[in-house]
């Protein structure tokens, strides 16, 4: 056994300790009274670099929640590595389905159980205690390390544009490493190929002046809920496809390889409509559940109201009614382009007898991807097989995380996603867990990638 795996065996119980005091913090960063805990743990986690013996730490104020930066530098003629994480969680609500306190962290099966456990208080310390074992034994690391971890991710990290613009210089590196994410199960590791972007929009549509009797004025005007339910209607077929002129000029069909590694990954179709609790699958023709769901744009109706919403029966027809949009992008598709294309839809489809308006909501985001040859991906492959025993899938996600495109953007260069949470640890939920194993395999592979990234080329591949 090498020496910093050694020295990580002996300090398992103390790490295991300081997990657990870390995870009492309750640094909730949607909460303004818990604006004071995410301070605190924004101090814990620069303390604790320190003491790792990470240099240049410092806290700094965004005017919302902070960032921490720290580095160690000293590897000369070696490329540079930025290491990403976040130290702010979601709320506990409902708190009475936890089985313990939120914040009182119980070790209990091989699972440490507290909020952000997973996500990602037990993942973004891995990388800490890695770097602090390599230098304990050996007084040196094999490439520059810098780290910038975040208290207000689960907000959607609105400081942290302006942040990475106004520390482009400090923030240069050649990759950027994500301590947030997860694997693909407890004995498949998988690296991440690419994110969807995001557009929402809200539909408003206006009739008359005012909500009318339904039985008196019915039939002699617009009703803007029938409007509005033809609007929707008019932006997809019956087989799923989306039918908004221009939503896909940009985008590029699957190639053979894309298929081919979306094929790799088992896929129980039955086992995925029990779990959904749906009998049949519907979706955009041609392609397989995983390839919709990964690799394709999406447009779904995530809101509607209007009228009368209580029990019982009023018989009024509003004056209004609304929608909510949220639509998936894939590569190469930007959120301008798509906000225009549903809006020139929506006017053009607009029925006579009521206005409709489109508007844009906070969350856009750009899509990410990462080529699967990227040297990146090369070394956490050959770090993933050493640690698993096994090849990792390459998969994709359907979700957003947009700080993967504005590393992309700002600092010009690619994230690789190497967590080790896992999907199924409540993450966001009641009685969220971390396994003990995959804290331990964690600090063994983050060891093993910055060994492995001491030949990565330099110059933001």
């Amino acid at each position: 056994m090498s020496a910093w795996l050694n020295f990580l065996a002996q300090m398992r119980q103390q790490h295991l300790d300081e997990l657990c005091e870390f995870l009492q913090i309750p640094s909730i960063s949607s909460l303004p009274e818990c604006a004071e805990a995410v301070v605190e743990a924004a101090e814990w986690v620069a303390n604790r670099m320190q003491s790792a013996g990470i240099e240049e730490v410092r806290v700094f104020s965004t005017g919302g929640h902070p960032v921490v930066y720290g580095e160690h530098r000293h590897a000369t003629d070696c490329p540079t590595v930025l290491i990403y994480g976040h130290f702010d969680t979601q709320p506990v609500d409902p708190e009475d389905l936890w089985e313990q306190p939120p914040f009182d962290p119980l070790i209990k099966n091989q699972r440490i159980y507290a909020r952000g456990a997973s996500d990602n208080k037990g993942p973004m310390l891995i990388p800490i205690l890695a770097v602090e074992a390599l230098l304990k034994t050996q007084g040196a690391l094999p490439v520059n390390v810098k780290f910038l971890f975040e208290g207000q991710e689960e907000i959607g990290s609105p400081q942290i544009p302006e942040f990475l613009d106004t520390h482009q210089e400090l923030l240069s590196c050649d990759l950027v490493v994500s301590a947030d994410g997860v694997q693909w199960a407890a004995d498949q590791p998988a690296i991440y190929l690419g994110f969807k972007g995001i557009c929402a929009l809200q539909i408003d549509v206006r009739g008359p002046g005012t909500d009318l009797h339904s039985g008196i004025f019915g039939g002699t005007v617009q009703n803007p809920l029938h409007a509005l339910a033809h609007l929707i209607n008019s932006m997809r077929d019956a087989d799923g496809e989306i039918c908004v002129e221009g939503f896909s000029d940009d985008v590029q069909p699957l190639n053979e390889l894309d298929r081919q590694q979306i094929a790799a990954v088992p896929f129980d179709e039955e086992a995925y409509k029990n779990r959904l609790g749906v009998k049949t699958l519907f979706g955009e023709p041609g392609y397989t559940t995983l390839e919709r769901a990964w690799s394709r744009p999406t447009l779904e109706v995530v809101g509607v109201w209007g009228g009368f919403q209580d029990e019982g029966i009023k018989a009024v027809m509003p004056a209004e009614a609304h929608a909510k949009i949220s639509c998936r992008l894939v590569a190469n598709q930007t959120p301008q382009a798509i906000s225009e294309a549903i809006t020139r839809h929506v006017l053009r489809h607009t029925p006579p007898g009521v206005t409709a308006t489109v508007c844009s909501l906070d969350s856009q985001a750009l899509p990410y991807t990462i080529p699967t040859d990227h040297p990146g991906n090369q070394a956490a492959h050959a770090v993933l097989k050493k640690v698993y025993g096994k090849d990792p899938y390459y998969v994709r996600l359907g979700g957003t995380l947009p700080i993967c495109d504005m590393f992309l953007d700002k600092l010009s260069a690619h994230t690789v996603m190497f967590a080790f949470g896992l999907d199924d640890e409540c993450i966001h939920a009641p009685n969220e867990f971390f396994r003990l194993q995959s804290f331990e395999r964690g600090l063994q592979a983050y060891g093993l990638l910055l060994e492995e990234l001491a030949t990565y080329p330099q110059g933001n591949q």
